[in-house]
């Protein structure tokens, strides 16, 4: 393995000319056209030296040149990492897996099919192929330097990942909205007006809707499908009902919706009055919630902050890869309070205003939503069961 003249500590490998077209190095960027003209063709590029320098920039691909795939799971590479082509996935993962020198175990035959579709089935055979396509471990432990003080104006997460607070962050926000399904804001005031008489029926489908909503937000979101299957299930099955309230809040409900759900679930499941009691000042609890939500006039991009700060939950029990976990929601926290203060700069508490919402959402009890909104669509199945089903099938509400 070379090192390219230079570079020391870096993960860009030097690749040696050849017949074939240069391809990207691993510091990608998208090519724009320049201003002194458009990028030249491999024809009329000046022909490499015996001895080549180490090019800052990668060279403007051909017209027509096929893009170049990761090696492990063929999914878009986005450049070379540890000696090979990759795509972001499996750097992290090999990252990771070299870094903490993790151990894994195959439970078939040490043979699994490892492609952008089951890269997460089998961590044994993913780093196996990792190693088998070239990556170097050896790359791995020589970058692992500690950072150097970030600049003002930055963030350094818990996976020591630096943060440019004016364009990363605002960025990272625009790719959460992106990823909703299907608009939210105001979408329950539509669909059932103050005056309406109340269907069960076209509620609890809200519900569910509402729901898939949230599992399928978080299949999109950057960094929560990288995640091996099972710490995105340990994620869902600790943050559903979280999720889950805040999109109801976002969809503005009438406020008649829970009162009749409440009565309706009396109705049909009555119980003792302490029983009654509690539940009755659970739903009350929900209810202002809610309420409060619809006061603060929470917009969409904070909404979706919020929701990445609730999933991203490092306390989460059976999750492994807590460190990058921790960087994503800090990352998230981040990019809230820098809209927040450019947004609402007249409201300098808001953001102090939202993170307690956060906090007062968590007390309401998962078994009273689930008994509010499910039970009649599922009975008794708790929804954990059903979130594994629901995030490996890809579907949003069928």
């Amino acid at each position: 393995m070379e090192k390219m003249p230079g570079s020391q500590g870096s993960q860009v490998l030097q690749v040696p000319p050849g017949p074939d077209p240069p391809p990207p190095s691993a510091q990608y960027e998208p090519q724009t056209p320049s201003k002194e003209g458009p990028a030249r063709t491999l024809e009329e590029m000046p022909q490499p030296q015996p001895q080549p320098q180490p090019q800052l920039q990668p060279q403007p691909r051909a017209q027509g040149q096929p893009p170049i795939n990761c090696l492990v799971c063929g999914d878009k590479s986005s450049g070379k990492h540890y000696g090979q082509f990759t795509c972001e996935g499996c750097k992290s993962f090999f990252k990771r897996s070299v870094g903490k020198n993790l151990t894994f175990t195959c439970q078939a035959n040490q043979d699994c099919r490892v492609d952008q579709y089951r890269r997460n089935q089998c961590q044994f055979c993913r780093l196996k192929k990792c190693i088998d396509v070239g990556m170097k471990r050896e790359a791995v432990h020589r970058n692992r330097m500690l950072p150097a003080p970030p600049p003002q104006g930055q963030f350094t997460l818990a996976n020591g990942e630096i943060l440019n607070s004016q364009t990363n962050l605002s960025g990272y926000i625009s790719l959460l909205i992106h990823a909703e399904p299907y608009p939210l804001s105001g979408s329950g005031s539509q669909d059932v007006q103050p005056n309406d008489v109340l269907i069960l029926e076209n509620i609890c489908e809200q519900a569910a809707r509402v729901l898939f909503g949230a599992v399928e937000w978080a299949r999109k979101i950057p960094f929560f499908p990288d995640l091996e299957v099972n710490d995105q299930v340990a994620l869902l099955h600790l943050t559903w009902c979280d999720l889950f309230m805040l999109n109801w809040a976002q969809c503005s409900m009438p406020a008649q919706v829970l009162p009749f759900l409440a009565a309706t679930s009396l109705h049909t499941s009555p119980g003792s009055s302490d029983q009654v009691a509690v539940f009755t000042e659970n739903v009350q609890m929900l209810q202002d919630q809610m309420e409060k939500f619809k006061a603060l006039h929470v917009d969409p991009a904070e909404y979706s902050c919020l929701k990445a700060i609730i999933l991203f939950a490092p306390d989460a029990p059976g999750l492994s890869d807590t460190v990058n976990v921790e960087s994503w929601q800090e990352k998230s926290q981040c990019a809230l309070e820098q809209y927040v203060r450019r947004q609402y700069s007249n409201q300098p508490m808001r953001f102090g205003k939202l993170l307690l919402r956060l906090t007062s959402l968590r007390a309401v009890p998962s078994s009273v939503v689930e008994q509010l909104f499910f039970v009649h669509l599922v009975g008794k199945t708790p929804i954990k069961i059903l979130i594994r089903d629901i995030l490996l099938s890809g579907g949003s509400g069928n």
